[in-house]
């Protein structure tokens, strides 16, 4: 006896449940990876997966057929035009997905979160093949339950400050972080093609550690120092974006204006005498003056310099200023400028850290950020020999990786390299 017809309703809807388990499972499996880079887990991708896999999968064989052909111009660019709708809808569709409220989930990224995560997958993937899914599915969901909740219990307020100098190879990129766990981001790092240090390492550095990124202070908008803070805006959203508004800027700089203006993020113009004040530490800029850089065409002459006050310390973070920035700092602040710790101006320059300056700071310690093998010959060896000079322990992000810099209040202890040390200093501010 022949078997009924089938509704081709009840395929369609066994290709779309087919479909849909397929994507929830690579999800499930990708997850652990994905949040322990990133610190997010996407809630949303399982669908939004379902819709793009049909455009993806007629956008793949004319791509592949447009590199086998390239040898013949004329008809690989036609193969590249015409794809070109299909790779509009595909970006399209992830923009939306990305778009949607909750579609994804912000996780602290310790061991203990990526164990949770591999739980969670695992249990939803025996869910999946399982005649009885319910017992997987219930760990499963007390696993992402967990992620959720277990940082915020665990979260513990430190005694005192800490200033983390990132590595983020040629750019700078310098967290504060309060005693009340909020962070201020002063830079974000450079961009290159295909990625930023936002996302690569700011991001998942302050999402392993917990806490609120309260500010974002721009010391000019060259991209080395703006690069990753159109990705850190709109994952983190701050509440305030200082800048020091040098006209024009990189695509990067105005990337970052526009995310802050999306995600609703106060924008302020810095002058000298503004400050911001966090769970009792102060941050002051010193410069620039609008005055002072009406005539200026090098936005390193116009970095925002900060001043960082807790308790008895001080650091001095300069950004890329130049020595007549440094100049016009002595003609102003010069009985101002004494801080136990300096980031270095212009990654080590020889355009930067004039004696004068150097005397005038008189740091204990002295970071520099810089790349590995730059192009630019950074650090100096004339401003290496100028930080010995006045006496600074010198710490360079190429040789000691991120460089952390606690203190509360009056000692100072440095972590670089997984190596702590107190460092003995005068704390009096004289």
């Amino acid at each position: 006896m022949a078997s009924p017809p089938r509704s081709p309703t009840g395929w369609m809807e066994r290709k779309i449940t087919r479909e849909l388990v397929t994507s929830v499972v690579a999800c499930a499996v990708t997850a652990p990876l994905v949040a322990w880079v990133f610190g997010r887990v996407s809630l949303i991708a399982p669908l939004s997966n379902l819709v793009a896999a049909p455009v993806i999968t007629l956008a793949q064989p004319i791509l592949f057929l447009a590199l086998l052909v390239s040898p013949l111009g004329a008809l690989a660019r036609f193969l590249a035009q015409a794809v070109h709708p299909l790779l509009f809808a595909f970006d399209w569709i992830a923009w939306a997905a990305a778009s949607a409220p909750g579609a994804a989930m912000t996780v602290t990224t310790t061991l203990i979160t990526a164990l949770l995560a591999a739980l969670a997958a695992a249990a939803l993937v025996i869910a999946c093949a399982s005649r009885y899914p319910a017992r997987p599915a219930i760990i499963g969901l007390a696993a992402l339950t967990a992620m959720v909740v277990l940082p915020a219990l665990s979260f513990s307020r430190s005694d005192g400050v800490e200033v983390h100098f990132l590595d983020v190879g040629q750019g700078d990129a310098i967290l504060i972080r309060t005693n009340g766990g909020h962070w201020v981001l002063l830079d974000a790092g450079p961009a290159w093609r295909g990625g930023d240090a936002g996302r690569t390492t700011v991001l998942p550095y302050i999402l392993r550690r917990g806490g609120s990124l309260e500010a974002f202070v721009l010391s000019h908008p060259h991209t080395d120092h703006v690069g990753g803070a159109a990705s850190v805006l709109t994952a983190m959203r701050p509440r305030m974006y200082w800048d020091a508004a040098f006209a024009g800027g990189s695509e990067s700089y105005i990337a970052s204006l526009a995310a802050a203006r999306k995600q609703g993020i106060e924008w302020h113009r810095v002058h000298p005498g503004d400050s911001i004040v966090i769970d009792g530490v102060s941050v002051s800029f010193l410069a620039p003056d609008s005055a002072w850089t009406v005539g200026l065409k090098d936005p390193n002459l116009a970095s925002t310099i900060a001043l960082v006050r807790y308790g008895r310390l001080r650091f001095l973070l300069v950004g890329d200023a130049e020595r007549a920035e440094e100049d016009w700092l002595l003609a102003r602040y010069r009985s101002e400028l004494r801080a136990q710790v300096l980031k270095v101006g212009h990654h080590g320059s020889s355009t930067s850290s004039s004696d004068a300056f150097l005397g005038a700071v008189h740091p204990d310690v002295a970071v520099i950020s810089v790349g590995a093998g730059n192009m630019y010959g950074h650090p100096s060896n004339d401003v290496l020999h100028a930080l010995s000079r006045v006496g600074a322990e010198v710490l360079r992000t190429d040789e000691a990786g991120t460089v952390i810099v606690r203190t509360d209040g009056v000692h100072i202890e440095i972590e670089a390299k997984g190596d702590k040390w107190e460092l003995a200093h005068d704390s009096s501010g004289r």
